[in-house]
């Protein structure tokens, strides 16, 4: 089944951030020559700023940072230098250069000023990863002021009006979150607000799954039953909850939800291993099919045999 699943992943168009999970999902599987070739092939399309995977000029000013795993990971693989300075300009990029608020919140936009659930994940493993655990709180504590009430993170905050502008708790923005979380601690065990990155986790997790379908999927928006069930946040939710189970940042009780999460998600592949029904590329405002998906469904499997 993770083979149909990894073959409909590599059969789909990327950019940035989809190359990153793309790669990472590579990485759990232990598929690292796979690995070694998503990474080559980001840093074959860096910016001249930094920013990794840049397909003709994104709009994006955080995702190419999601390649940043693999980069480092091939550079730890290979000893060649063309994937150190790479992760170095990536990550210049992020704590120099890259738009961001006074209180060094990054915007998730070339050209705009907004934060998005999503810069969460782009951003919090890399820079925790390369060294950089302060910018990577920054990041946290920034967003969740914006963005998380009562458990669950808004989809879009404007700088310039200092409100929400997409109010809406969007499951794949609260996937994101929690997905990023669970990456953070699994590649930095010592993370030094590991406790407080933890518990955060956990209760945005909680919110989400209390607003769980009897199908076992969620809405689009979480709580607005209106919006179509969609697979996706289903998957990145499993993730979040079987990682936190392996790695003891979650009671074992999570890793029982996780399995159900995933065996829901799983109710939802075609015969060609595309998971149906998730928020669809590329604008991700309808059901569908997406590389993002893919690259879940395989990160949640190997959290599950973890």
């Amino acid at each position: 089944m993770s083979s149909r699943v990894l073959t409909a992943l590599l059969a789909m168009q990327r950019q940035s951030w989809e190359q990153g999970v793309a790669a990472q999902a590579a990485l759990d599987l232990g598929h690292d020559d796979l690995a070694l070739l998503l990474a080559e092939a980001a840093v074959a399309r860096q910016s001249a700023d930094g920013r990794l995977g840049d397909v003709d000029g994104e709009a994006g000013a955080v995702n190419g940072a999601c390649c940043g795993e693999a980069v480092l990971a091939a550079y730890a693989r290979t000893g060649d230098p063309v994937f150190a300075e790479a992760a170095r300009r990536q990550l210049a990029w992020l704590a120099a250069d890259a738009p961001r608020a006074a209180d060094g919140t990054l915007f998730h936009l070339l050209g705009g000023r907004e934060a998005w659930a999503d810069t969460v994940y782009m951003v919090v493993p890399f820079l925790a990863l390369s060294g950089r655990p302060d910018l990577a709180w920054q990041q946290i504590e920034g967003h969740r002021a914006r963005l998380c009430h009562d458990g669950l993170y808004s989809a879009i905050w404007s700088e310039d009006t200092g409100a929400l502008r997409r109010a809406d708790h969007w499951g794949g923005g609260n996937g994101w979150v929690v997905a990023a979380v669970a990456r953070t601690l699994r590649l930095v065990p010592a993370f030094p607000e590991r406790d407080r990155l933890a518990a955060h986790a956990r209760e945005v997790l909680d919110a989400c799954l209390r607003l769980r379908r009897d199908d076992g999927l969620f809405h689009d928006v979480l709580d607005d039953p209106s919006t179509f069930p969609e697979t996706n946040a289903a998957q990145m939710f499993a993730y979040a909850a079987l990682t936190g189970a392996a790695d003891g940042w979650l009671p074992p009780a999570y890793a029982d939800t996780g399995r159900d999460l995933l065996a829901a998600a799983t109710r939802q592949l075609d015969r060609y291993g595309v998971v149906r029904g998730a928020a669809a590329s590329p604008h991700f405002d309808r059901p569908g099919a997406s590389s993002e998906a893919q690259a879940f469904h395989l990160l949640a499997r190997a959290a599950a045999e973890r």
